[in-house]
């Protein structure tokens, strides 16, 4: 189809369904709250019902609790459960007790890696309360109102349905007998004796029967056959000013109030061109909130797969009522709390409580029972090209050249959907790709990869494979009638792959078979777009929400989930392919908690201008804070054309990102870094370059991430967690723990205000390495090839100074390690290196070395794997010492089995810079230096 053609085919879908293409976002499309039938409901704050414990209730086991909850107008009590967990965290769980129909759980598995571990619970009932003693802190139940507290060192840290906002939309049951239900398969439980039997009052959600049945948003019907089914509660951080996370918003770093404004909204949602500053729905959601103060960091992961609002509110608490739990006494008037209130659509109550104390802590936590970021491979970490679209496969030749011949590194060449044949996937144009394996083979001789899209709708062409196989199988959703759900997208007419089916999910993998995804080679990856799911003439570009899955669940009830079920099946195809020997890339749009074990993310389809560019900060860093480490957003914006300025400003941010590719829409001028003026190309290739050059820091932190579920991408009070300026900065962050940078996001700026955050660090400038003290703002002067960035005293980072045509061409080249003295004159810091592609890193097959310089004379070398057996020629090319006052006079290398040798050096007085050179030891030695 030529673009002319395509052009027009895309004019007449739009007219057809009324979509807005290539232009900002039309909030007609989206709902509101008010346009929501839950969320009204749920938000009606003013004099709320309380919930009462039901003393008979109670059931006391080792680890957890249960107990019903009742209250006036309610057709049945509640079930709550309590379970103390392993790591200071605390599940709680409210369902229905004897429910007409089974409500949606995601299951254990999907999100959750397994059941969280219990941990004892030391259990004291009194008169109006329970009290429930865990190893680090308290669970606090009171009984009428009923309401939990969660105590840590004796200070409430967490208040539950304190505002008694619980609202639960109980499944509508005709005839109520014997409430105490075989669903439960408690024969002798006392909730027997607690439950009203034969009872049938007024629901008080039924007093307000505002869209409890059908709901229309424009012209689509939502049939609702389940009825209202919502369930909201509300929780107070106590103690708290700030609170982070719960993306995808293109909005602040610290959530805003919406007392007066709309919730913030998790649906994920195809929405293009997004608005700033506001808290509509996007691509991805992450229920995890993080509260932070100077003494302790908490989190609350709301786990609900279905559409969900959270409404912030900054306010203080009664005095009184919190010194009574926290020992705070009566003149501390002014003790802060964030009220937050949580409402989905469908499901279940089910939240995780974390209580640090660290945020360190927090992360471990929470990544315990979703997971990490597995370690991915070098190449992703590099830099890549992409537009929609590359043309054909001389288009390809010539961009791979291009980067050759400017001496930029790339490691991964994209092509987006008009590679196909008409959007099939897993097919190539015959005419633009005539030999594709070829192609494939051309760009892997530099070490280089390529990624194509493969997007989980399927064109409705019976001779389609890929379809009529899915057809066949019944393996497609269906819509509320049973008959196969049709939409439009991409390929026009489409159908949807049933992700939830693990037969699906198994039949999506094989498709990533050399023999069945013809023309394809190991060097190519994946991407996954539209994973919301997008559906063009759909309810706010998404699918209806009755359509139905797997085991007859609504789409309503998964549909945060469903893009993490393309994910994982497209990772998987990855497994199958390589025999589990190579690790995957996959790069989706739409994610849930727990996607991050599947690779990366990035933020959409943003805009070529500042503010895009400025936000992109902090949707970066909300990203990483729940541990979606491996994300970025399109470089340069992928609407639009942005001028040069702010193109090679982009790169400069992006740079510092950790998944870093350009993008841009087919309709915009090419912007490929040698189209630029010789400064501005000059800028950019600098920007790659830097990144090529820290390209093993990047690949530690990412190791290290693994391990720990922190986030990469740092907001400056991760690191420095009692100082409260750094709590609201979202204009620069840290990378790792060792650089921290200040992306220029404004035009024609001449300088940059800089915050150098504590108050015993000191901080050198990574261009003309100046010492600076920490704790004080700097007026940083820039200009067109700089941004304010600078390294923190006391670390040492491994770099590679001879950057190649990409990351993986010359595997065992030299490292160097560029050292930073702290105030004391002490550093230290890591190497990790492997393979870079294969997973025997995770059978102990990789190098992890610890360096450490001590009072700037004694450096060392020390294994951190001892059992490891991996082997390389890389050895230490040169010692970089920034930060000694001195010029030393010598510097003996000391090996075991080996003489001691003199090795050369030389100082700079004017940049306090000592370089060491060619120590020349294999980089898996242990070694001492002796600096004197």
């Amino acid at each position: 189809m030529t673009q002319a053609a395509y052009h027009g085919w895309i004019f007449v879908l739009c007219l057809a369904f009324n979509i807005r293409v290539f232009e900002t976002v039309d909030r007609n499309n989206f709902k509101t709250c008010q346009q929501s039938g839950f969320c009204k409901r749920q938000r009606k704050w003013e004099m709320p019902t309380k919930f009462n414990v039901l003393d008979d209730s109670i059931e006391i086991q080792p680890t957890f609790v249960r107990f019903l909850v009742s209250k006036e107008k309610v057709r049945q009590p509640l079930v709550v459960e309590l379970f103390g967990l392993v790591n200071n965290s605390v599940r709680l769980k409210v369902k229905e007790l004897n429910p007409e129909k089974p409500r949606y759980e995601i299951p254990v598995g999907d999100v959750l890696l397994k059941e969280p571990e219990q941990q004892r619970l030391d259990a004291q009932k009194e008169a109006e309360r329970l009290v429930l003693k865990m190893e680090t802190g308290t669970i606090v139940v009171t009984f009428v109102p009923f309401t939990i507290d969660i105590l840590s060192d004796e200070r409430r840290i967490f208040s539950i349905n304190s505002l008694g906002c619980m609202k639960y939309e109980q499944t509508r049951i005709k005839k109520a007998k014997g409430v105490v239900g075989s669903i439960l398969s408690w024969a002798t439980s006392p909730f027997r004796s607690a439950a009203t039997e034969n009872s049938e009052p007024l629901d008080e959600e039924e007093e307000d029967e505002t869209d409890a049945g059908e709901e229309m948003f424009h012209t689509h019907k939502d049939s609702k056959p389940n009825g209202p089914t919502s369930v909201g509660l509300d929780i107070t951080f106590a103690g708290y000013k700030h609170v982070y996370g719960i993306p995808e918003h293109a909005d602040t770093l610290v959530l805003k109030s919406t007392h007066d404004t709309e919730p913030y909204r998790l649906y994920n949602l195809d929405v293009f061109e997004y608005e700033l500053y506001n808290p509509m729905a996007l691509y991805g959601s992450v229920p995890l909130m993080i509260g932070h103060n100077t003494q302790q960091t908490i989190g609350l992961l709301w786990l609900n797969a279905a559409e969900t609002w959270i409404d912030v509110d900054y306010s203080t608490s009664d005095a009184g009522s919190v010194a009574r739990l926290s020992g705070l006494t009566e003149e501390n008037s002014e003790f802060p709390v964030v009220n937050t209130h949580w409402f989905s659509e469908s499901g279940i109550i089910d939240a995780f409580f974390f209580m640090g104390p660290t945020s360190s802590d927090v992360f471990l936590q929470y990544s315990s029972l979703t997971g990490t970021t597995p370690l991915p491979p070098l190449f992703s970490l590099g830099y890549h090209q992409s537009r929609w679209n590359y043309i054909d496969e001389e288009d390809i030749a010539n961009l791979d050249h291009e980067f050759d011949e400017h001496n930029i590194p790339v490691d991964v060449l994209w092509l987006d959907i008009e590679h196909t044949d008409g959007k099939r996937y897993f097919t190539w144009d015959s005419h633009k790709f005539r030999h594709p394996e070829e192609m494939l083979q051309n760009v892997s001789r530099k070490a280089r990869k390529m990624v194509t899209s493969v997007d989980p709708h399927l064109k409705r062409d019976k001779q389609y494979s890929v379809y009529s196989e899915a057809q066949s199988l019944g393996y497609l959703i269906v819509d509320r009638d049973g008959n196969e759900y049709e939409g439009w997208c991409w390929p026009g007419s489409s159908s949807w792959l049933d992700f939830t089916n693990p037969a699906v999910e198994k039949f999506w993998a094989e498709k990533f078979q050399f023999t069945q995804y013809k023309g394809s080679t190991k060097d190519l990856f994946t991407w996954n777009d539209m994973n919301e799911p997008s559906v063009f003439n759909g309810p706010e570009i998404t699918m209806h929400k009755d359509a139905k899955h797997f085991n007859g669940w609504e789409h309503r009830d998964l549909h945060n989930v469903f893009g993490l079920y393309v994910h994982r099946a497209s990772v998987n195809g990855q497994l199958l392919r390589s025999d589990n020997c190579c690790r995957p890339f996959v790069l989706a749009r739409s994610f849930f908690a727990g996607s991050q074990r599947y690779g990366a993310v990035w933020t959409g389809d943003n805009a070529a201008d500042w503010g895009h560019l400025k936000i992109s900060l902090s949707m970066m860093m909300s990203l990483n804070l729940v541990g979606m480490t491996f994300s970025g957003a399109d470089i340069g914006g992928f609407f639009k054309n942005p001028d040069e300025e702010l193109l090679t400003r982009w790169y400069q941010a992006g740079a510092f990102q950790p998944f870093f590719r350009a993008h841009a829409h087919l309709d915009t001028r090419r912007r490929e870094p040698w189209l630029q003026s010789a400064v501005h190309l000059a800028a950019i290739r600098e920007a790659i370059v830097i990144r090529y050059r820290l390209l093993l820091y990047w690949y530690l932190l990412f190791f290290k991430a693994e391990r720990s579920g922190g986030p990469i991408m740092k907001p400056l009070w991760v690191e420095f967690p009692s100082d409260s300026e750094t709590f609201t900065i979202e204009d620069e962050h840290m990378v790792g723990s060792a650089l921290l940078v200040h992306p220029v996001t404004e035009p024609k700026a001449s300088n940059v205000s800089v915050f150098l955050p504590g108050s015993d660090e000191v901080w050198y400038d990574f261009n003309s390495f100046q010492l600076y003290s920490g704790n004080q703002t700097l007026n940083v002067p820039v200009n067109l090839l700089k941004i304010p960035l600078f390294y923190r005293g006391g670390f040492i980072l491994p770099l590679r100074e001879r950057v190649r045509r990409s990351s993986t061409i010359a595997p065992d080249d030299p490292v160097s390690l560029f050292v930073t003295l702290s105030r004391e004159g002490n550093s230290k810091g890591e190497l990790f290196f492997d393979d870079f592609h294969s997973f025997a890193y995770q059978k102990g097959h990789y190098i992890h070395r610890e360096f450490r310089l001590h009072k700037g004379s004694h450096f060392t070398s020390r294994n951190l794997n001892p059992s490891g057996s991996f082997k390389t020629s890389a050895w230490i090319e040169r010692i970089y010492i920034l930060g000694l006052q001195t010029h030393p006079t010598s510097v003996i290398l000391s090996v075991a089995g080996s003489d001691s040798v003199r090795l050369d050096s030389s100082f700079s007085h004017e940049d306090k810079l000592f370089i060491i050179r060619k120590p020349g030891v294999n980089i898996a030695t242990d070694f001492d230096m002796v600096i004197e």
